[in-house]
C-alpha cells in the first residue's frame, strides 16, 4: 500500500503541475534566463510549493479549518499571477527590459535584464522559491483529498516528497520549453517586448479566470 500510495501522490503532483497558474508562474520567471538559472528557478519553485503543502497539511490535521477559509489560498494564488502579469506588462511599456549581446569563446551570448543596471544576483531564485510557497497554499485542499484516499489523511514527508517530485518533473520539463524560446526567439529587442508582453497578458487572463471561477 505504501508504494501504491506514493505512486498515486506522485501522479497527482504531475497533474497538479499542469495547472495554468503554475505553468504561467514558471514562464514568467524563466523567460530570458540562462539554462542554469531556469533550472534553478523551476526546482526552487517546486520545492517551495511542496514544503508549503506539507506544512499546511500538517496544520489542517490538527486544526479544523473551514473550506471557505481554505478558499483564500486560491485567492492568494490568483493575486500572485495577476501581480506578475501587471509587472511584466509595465516593464515592457516602460521600456525597462534590456538586451546585450557579446561574443565569448567564439560564441554569441545574450544577456537580458530588467531595470537600468545588469546585475548578477540571487533575487530571481529567492523570488521563485517565495512564489512557490505562496501558490502552494492554493493546492492544499486538492492534495488533502488525495492523501485522504491514500493514507487516511496521514501526511508524512515521503508522501509530500513524492508529490514535489511529480511537480518538479513537469516544471523542469516546461522549463526546457522556455529555454528553447529563450534561445530561438529572444534575440532582438522587438522579440523580447513581444514575448514578455504575451507572458504578461496570459498571466492577467489566467489570474482573472481563477478569481472569477
Amino acid at each position: 500500500m505504501e508504494t501504491y500510495g506514493l505512486a498515486i501522490i506522485f501522479w497527482y503532483g504531475i497533474l497538479h503541475a499542469f495547472g495554468p497558474d503554475h505553468l504561467t508562474a514558471i514562464a514568467d520567471f524563466s523567460i530570458g534566463k540562462s539554462k542554469k538559472k531556469t533550472m534553478t528557478v523551476t526546482t526552487l519553485f517546486a520545492i517551495g510549493h511542496g514544503l508549503t503543502l506539507f506544512l499546511f497539511a500538517k496544520i489542517l490535521q490538527t486544526y479544523n479549518i473551514s473550506d471557505a477559509v481554505l478558499g483564500y489560498g486560491d485567492t492568494i494564488s490568483s493575486i500572485v499571477i495577476l501581480s506578475m502579469g501587471v509587472y511584466l506588462i509595465y516593464m515592457v511599456f516602460a521600456d525597462k527590459i534590456h538586451l546585450k549581446k557579446h561574443v565569448h569563446d567564439n560564441k554569441e551570448h545574450i544577456h537580458i535584464w530588467f531595470g537600468h543596471k545588469h546585475k548578477h544576483d540571487s533575487k530571481d531564485s529567492a523570488s521563485a522559491f517565495s512564489i512557490g510557497i505562496l501558490m502552494g497554499i492554493g493546492g492544499v485542499r486538492g492534495m488533502l483529498i488525495t492523501l485522504g484516499v491514500v493514507e487516511s489523511q496521514n501526511v508524512d514527508f515521503m508522501l509530500v516528497g513524492a508529490f514535489t517530485l511529480g511537480v518538479m518533473v513537469i516544471f523542469v520539463g516546461f522549463g526546457g520549453i522556455i529555454l528553447y524560446i529563450n534561445k530561438n526567439l529572444l534575440n532582438s529587442k522587438q522579440n523580447i517586448r513581444r514575448v514578455f508582453a504575451t507572458a504578461g497578458v496570459i498571466s492577467l487572463v489566467v489570474g482573472s479566470n481563477m478569481i472569477l471561477s
